[in-house]
């Protein structure tokens, strides 16, 4: 699962340095987002919380090599894309877009070191039955 535990990094990245940066400056944060909605300080602010609890998290599964949790990430990963798909649906605001892009680059990623990995452990486990 080494793969897969790489991928995690870019996950862990953007969940801080996104968190960090809605914690601190989030008008700045929504306008690099190209955000059209109307979102308080207060809210945003603890958007960054919430990325930044979850960032620890990731930190954790990578640093403890948690491989049981690697699926995980990408069942809570595709409940936020189906979230920030409905909502540019409903309020059509360009920011939910921008963040469906680093989220689904992420999935996309993780999900194929996660198949290249657990390929390579059944193809190890065909070569040590001797092909059969």
């Amino acid at each position: 699962m080494h793969k897969t535990r790489l991928s995690l990094f870019y996950l862990a990245g953007y969940l801080l340095i996104g968190g960090i940066g809605f914690l601190i400056v989030p008008r700045t944060m929504l306008k690099l987002f190209i955000s059209n909605g109307d979102y308080s300080d207060i809210m945003v602010r603890f958007v960054g919380l919430l990325l930044i609890a979850l960032g620890i998290l990731v930190v954790q599964i990578i640093r403890v090599r948690a491989s049981q949790m690697y699926p995980a990430t990408l069942i809570v990963r595709t409940i936020i894309l189906v979230g920030l798909l409905i909502f540019f649906v409903v309020y059509r605001d360009p920011m939910m877009m921008v963040l469906f892009a680093i989220v689904g680059i992420g999935f996309a990623l993780t999900l194929t070191c996660l198949m290249l990995d657990r390929r390579s452990v059944y193809d190890d486990l065909d070569f040590m039955d001797g092909g059969l």
